[in-house]
């Protein structure tokens, strides 16, 4: 079932990334076997840039697995350093396996990686998708703007460009202070954006999880959750309950403000995952 079809409640969904080379796939198989049995409305799958037949298969495979589970996949696609043929080349095969819901994404920027014609920005890969038909295409926002930006307010209008390409769906980055999410959400409506934008929540769990998410997405850390880091710290089974509990803390003020979907970065641990759903699937609204 498209994503969209399910609008009428606020949605609650999770996001599982492929095995690497240096992974066992059995292993995060079942981890996401696991969280599919919470009944997720969906399961994301990560795509790696570049586009590679093998990238592109061990997609495929996960998100093969995800619908023999029952729930239903939003397929990332990339197109940072990937060619028209490879980007239709992915799509052939999530048509094939039957999806028909992707998150259209330019992609992290990697060493090597490369924009060129015809995708120079997330809205060129969008804008193909929509002209290609077949797919529900959801895209990404970012509460603090996009790294590359030059701020949230210049982000938005470039939203609305993904947006205008044929996105009906948002997901944002994780962000760690709500106020720059219903900021963002303000903006976009002042755009013109109707579409619905789900809030992207990551639960921090580890302080090496800290590190890795500034560097890479620029994340803001707020005097809460700083003081939450320092204080536990040395303690890593009271710095993993306190991580849950502050993301636990952001969703429940994001529900009851009347966000449109929760997704979870829950990094395939269905540990977390489970301990969010528990804490807050309650508080969803159903109708």
């Amino acid at each position: 079932m498209p994503i969209n079809e399910l609008r009428k409640r606020q949605l609650f969904s999770l996001e599982a990334f492929p095995p690497k080379k240096e992974q066992s796939a059995k292993s995060i198989y079942e981890a996401v076997s696991k969280m599919a049995r919470l009944h997720p409305d969906y399961i994301s799958v990560t795509y790696g840039a570049g586009g590679s037949d093998i990238q592109q298969q061990v997609t495929v495979d996960l998100v093969k697995h995800i619908q023999n589970c029952g729930v239903a996949p939003l397929a990332h696609i990339t197109c940072i350093n990937s060619s028209l043929e490879q980007v239709d080349r992915m799509l052939d095969r999530l048509e094939e396996a039957g999806v028909r819901s992707v998150l259209a994404l330019r992609g992290d920027k990697v060493e090597g990686g490369v924009l060129e014609p015809p995708f120079l920005h997330a809205s060129d890969l969008i804008a193909h998708i929509a002209q290609r038909g077949g797919f529900e295409i959801l895209a990404a926002c970012y509460p603090e703007g996009h790294p590359d930006s030059d701020g949230v307010e210049d982000d938005v209008t470039y939203l609305k460009k993904k947006v205008d390409a044929g996105a009906s769906g948002l997901i944002s980055q994780l962000f760690f202070d709500n106020a720059d999410f219903y900021r963002m959400r303000e903006l976009c409506a002042r755009e013109g954006i109707r579409v619905p934008i789900e809030a992207g929540i990551m639960p921090v769990v580890n302080a090496a999880q800290v590190q890795r998410m500034v560097s890479l997405c620029g994340a803001k850390l707020p005097p809460k959750f700083s003081k939450m880091i320092a204080r536990y710290d040395g303690n890593p089974q009271a710095l993993y309950d306190a991580g849950i509990n502050y993301a636990i803390d952001q969703i429940t003020d994001l529900l009851a403000s009347g966000v449109d979907g929760i997704h979870v970065y829950a990094m395939n641990n269905p540990d977390v995952a489970g301990r969010i759903f528990d804490a807050v699937h309650n508080l969803l609204m159903t109708a």
